[in-house]
């Protein structure tokens, strides 16, 4: 019993460094990269119960996970510029106070396709996939693309 508490004690612990030093915002990436790791990792089962899996198809798979993660870095870049910006030029000013804008809605926009991909798998796995889960994901994802646009 020692040995459980000691282990809660320790992801316990993890945790709580972690929330420290990313706070809310590192939470969604891990979930973003989480999410990338299962649908990579359905798709090719799904790949392969079709009889369908490919090295290059693969290889396309995690070139367009990279391109997903540059997009994601260039998101965090313009945020870190936009900021500085704000805080360091007279007579430039927002009504609120800028932190984070773009990167945290590219991130739940990739996370959101990302969730889509996996249940499509599933469902390639032969796995029944409520409608109404399919039609959630798609006006959230929906919701964050009008979000964007309405900060243009």
């Amino acid at each position: 019993m020692d040995k459980v508490n000691d282990f809660k004690l320790a992801v316990t612990a993890v945790v709580a460094l972690l929330t420290s030093l990313w706070g809310w915002f590192g939470w969604l990436v891990v979930l973003f990269v989480g999410c990338m790791t299962l649908d990579y990792l359905t798709g090719t089962a799904a790949a392969m119960a079709r009889g369908e899996w490919s090295g290059a198809a693969a290889r396309t798979g995690i070139r367009h996970k990279a391109g997903s993660i540059v997009v994601v870095m260039v998101a965090g870049v313009a945020d870190l510029l936009i900021g500085t910006l704000l805080g360091h030029f007279p007579g430039v000013s927002l009504p609120f106070e800028y932190t984070t804008l773009l990167c945290p809605l590219v991130v739940v926009w990739y996370t959101l396709t990302e969730l889509g991909s996996i249940v499509e798998n599933a469902v390639n796995l032969g796995a029944p996939v409520p409608q109404w889960l399919k039609k959630m994901l798609s006006a959230a994802k929906d919701a964050v693309d009008k979000l964007g646009e309405e900060n243009d």
